[in-house]
């Protein structure tokens, strides 16, 4: 597919004119941040009345806790945390650093707090874990024998999200914004594919830039503009009890705020002139979908458009399991209740960044207010310095796939984000509905062989094949832990070995391909990336898309099929729409990923098992590393790409989707007599960790340069001028380095996020992580200090301080001997 994004350049940002939708706690922090690097001409329109327009943080029981699983999402959070707690109106803090308690009654979620604790010290959050005696010392009304334990964060806390939005105003107007209450935003007008004005129901605002921030209404601005916008609001029960005459005023003012996750509750103190109760949120209960083009207007409301009628009877379940752990509350009963309509998203992250359909036109939604002041200087810093000091490719709106853009699809996922927020979700676990959406020619075959399939982008991906099971037989396996089994079995040990030892076939479809084409295709992508692609045709080229800052947009692999056409193999959406965004008019570049697929032949007995099957010579001389040719196997036209992620001689064969299923039977009758087996993409994680294979989304993202992630052969400055050059700076000067960890026993493992410490001190974090079964021992790659080989560190994992080692990489074959055969 083709998406058109050519448009004038963007206007000085001295003079945009920027016209925020929503007066929210994100549309006045992004005003606040604007105005604060010299925006000046910013406008916020809001429908409802100000400070409180009844949206999401007009009634937000403004809970802060900032451990999150997403390293980005804690910084929000953080960042929200220290802009919120240096404000006050008339003498009220916006943010009381109260605490945070998360208790455990079940194993599972014990185990999840020991995960949760080192995820915190990963990302630089204070906190620790308490015993269930420290749990009711700290929280009295609990029933201690109910809980096995907790996790603290002493610096999380209680943000009154209508105060800081005032705080946030009056800053922004102190700058020279201007907030406008009572505008209903009517109509977006545009012109050659840019945004050029905002009409509302009093006027029409001129403008350069205009930012959706208008949360859970996010669609009903979307369809006005054109831009898809896929979020679903639902409702969320919160309710306040009777006053409780066992809580006094004092003790509430420092209770932290508490979290029962196994039950999907959380509660927080309320006190007024009637004495003290307690608020109580629950996720427990089915979800409730809302129509934002049904919402009533402000003044139409019972309460506010935020605030929907109270349904008791999905709320009794979650009031037993609020009395059972505080027993306190038999004696209590609901004095008042609502259902708060917000914003889920089908990953359940923010949608953040400038639309695809529509240039100017940018979307800060699905935002709360834990994450809201962070969010808000991630979109101002993209949008004045054009690109954000944090990596946010998972909030990037132009993340998601077509088929993920579907209503169906957007309704069905955001709901199983609502019912997932307390779950303990492992980092493989799929969604199970809708599935199957894309599968590969190859998934016939793979079901046939007793693949078991994940999901990523859409896409079914085999991890391994049941059918390999016997090869089990003999190996030596290390037995996991249970959070580690999951998703995970010994059969990927078994493909492992075949593919080092053998010959494998992957299914590679899911890599995004695109086609860059026309007379100045080259220019093009010479100054769009990092490495020489000035080589004859038949060339490929591992290399690097940089934004300004010198930060890893992307990495690619360049294949140059002819003097003006280029297949590219890329990551993610956003890397056709920053290619098509400054592409030329002599160059053309399209998505063939849908419409092509790849299988990956691999092992040393590969060129035995494709050379048969082709006129052409597949020999070393012939066709050496990092060479393409356009061949033909079997029946089937091929582009082959002599690659390898694996670390074994092999091609990447591509065909069109048509031909796939051809290609597979082909190559798996020919490859019986080399005893050929179907390898999943677990076995592909262990094998390109074993080779030092970086992944960018995990091992690397903007934030990092080349030098630093190890990158830097694929760096050419004398090429001439190409995006980021300028900002590279000394490869030498480097102060921290993707770093290769083996742990020091065969039979541990991680997977992943788990802090790094050196000298005992927490100094990084691992990004990827898989049992290298060649090497055997666990492979980890994490973000640390530069430190020498040789250097012993502790990776924690569910608390236990594990030794590793830093090592030289590749930990398989340096010399290369197994590639260039």
């Amino acid at each position: 597919m083709s998406h058109e994004i050519r448009t004038a350049p963007a206007p000085d940002p001295a003079h945009a004119r920027v016209v925020v939708i929503g007066a929210g706690i994100v549309g006045c922090a992004l005003a606040d941040e604007l105005t604060a690097r010299g925006w000046s001409h910013v406008t916020v329109v809001e429908q409802g009345p100000l400070p409180a327009p009844g949206g999401s943080s007009s009634h937000a029981p403004g809970l802060v806790f900032r451990t999150n699983a997403s390293r980005t999402m804690t910084a929000f959070a953080a960042y929200t945390v220290d802009t919120l707690r240096g404000l006050s109106v008339d003498g009220e803090p916006c943010f009381r650093a109260v605490g945070g308690l998360e208790v455990a009654t079940t194993p599972e979620r014990w185990a999840d707090l020991h995960r949760k604790v080192g995820l915190a010290a990963a990302w630089g959050v204070r906190g620790e874990l308490l015993t269930a005696h420290q749990c009711k010392a700290l929280w009295p009304p609990l029933d201690g024998e109910k809980v096995l334990g907790g996790f603290h964060t002493p610096d999380d806390g209680l943000a009154d999200a209508v105060l800081a939005s005032r705080a946030l105003q009056g800053r922004a107007q102190a700058r020279g914004a201007r907030f406008l209450a009572r505008h209903t935003v009517t109509d977006i007008e545009q012109e050659d594919g840019r945004v050029t004005a905002v009409v509302t129901d009093r006027g029409r605002f001129p403008a350069d830039t205009v930012v959706s921030a208008a949360g859970f209404w996010g669609p009903v601005i979307g369809r006005m503009a054109g831009v898809s916008v896929p979020l679903l609001p639902l409702a969320h029960q919160y309710a306040t009890t009777a006053p409780l005459a066992g809580l006094t005023a004092r003790a509430a003012a420092t209770l932290p705020i508490l979290r029962h996750q196994d039950r999907d509750l959380y509660f927080r103190a309320h006190t007024d002139a009637d004495g003290t109760r307690l608020g109580i949120g629950s996720y427990a209960h089915r979800p409730l979908p809302v129509d934002p083009f049904a919402v009533p207007a402000y003044d139409d409301a019972p309460v506010m458009p935020s605030s929907l009628a109270f349904t008791p009877e999905d709320f009794e379940p979650s009031w037993a399991d609020a009395a059972a752990l505080l027993p306190e509350l038999a004696h209590s009963s609901v004095a008042h209740g609502f259902n708060g309509v917000f914003s889920f998203t089908p990953d359940g992250m923010p949608l953040l960044g400038e639309s695809r359909e529509l240039r100017g036109f940018w979307l800060a939604e699905a935002v709360w207010v834990t994450h809201s002041a962070g969010a808000a200087r991630a979109v101002a810093e993209w949008m004045t310095d054009g690109r954000p000091s944090l990596d946010v490719h998972a909030c990037d709106v132009r993340r998601f796939e077509d088929v993920q853009l579907t209503p169906q699809y957007i309704e069905e996922r955001s709901a199983r984000s609502f019912v997932e927020v307390y779950d303990v979700v492992h980092p493989l676990q799929p969604m199970e509905r809708p599935r199957p959406l894309r599968t590969s020619p190859f998934h016939v075959r793979q079901r046939e062989l007793g693949a078991y399939f994940l999901e990523g982008g859409g896409w079914e991906r085999p991890h391994w094949y049941e059918t390999n099971a016997p090869l089990v037989d003999g190996l030596r396996v290390p037995v996991r832990d249970a959070w580690s089994a999951r998703y995970w079995s010994p059969i990927a040990a078994a493909e492992a070995k075949a593919t080092r030892e053998r010959v494998a076939l992957y299914d590679m479809t899911p890599l995004r391909r695109l086609e860059v084409t026309g007379r100045g295709a080259l220019a093009f992508l010479q100054r769009m990336t990092t490495n020489q692609l000035e080589k004859k045709p038949g060339s490929v080229t591992y290399t690097l898309l940089l934004d300004e800052a010198g930060g890893i947009r992307s990495d690619l692999t360049v294949a140059r099929l002819a003097p003006d056409r280029f297949q590219v193999g890329a990551n993610s959406p956003a890397d056709l729409d920053w290619l098509l965004a400054h592409a030329p008019d002599s160059v053309t570049v399209r998505d063939i990923t849908s419409g092509t697929c790849c299988i990956g032949v691999w092992g040393p007995l590969a060129r035995e098992l494709v050379q048969p099957l082709t006129r052409d010579d597949f020999s070393h001389t012939a066709f050496g590393y990092f060479r393409a040719k356009e061949t033909v196997v079997g029946n089937v036209p091929v582009t082959a790409l002599r690659l390898s992620y694996v670390g074994e001689l092999g091609w990447e064969l591509y065909t069109s989707a048509d031909l796939g299923l051809r290609l597979w039977d082909t190559l798996w009758e020919a490859g019986q007599r080399l005893d050929v087996v179907a390898a999943g993409r677990s076995a592909f994680e262990s094998l390109r960790l074993e080779k030092g294979y970086r992944a960018w989304g995990r091992d690397m993202t903007a934030e990092h340069t080349p030098y630093e992630a190890g990158l830097g052969f694929a760096v050419r400055p004398g090429k001439g001028a190409f995006t980021g050059r300028a900002a590279l700076g000394d490869p030498a000067a480097v102060t921290r380095r993707l770093t290769c960890l083996t742990l020091d026993s065969r039979s541990a493992v991680v997977l992943g996020s788990e802090p790094v410490l050196v000298d005992g001190v927490p100094a990084g974090h691992v990004t990827s992580a898989a049992y290298g079964y060649t090497i055997g021992r666990c492979v980890a790659y994490a973000w640390l200090p530069v430190l020498a080989p040789g250097t012993a560190v502790q990776v924690e994992y569910f608390g236990e301080k594990v030794p590793a080692t830093v090592a030289e990489e590749p930990l398989f074959d340096p010399r290369m001997a197994h590639l260039l055969r």
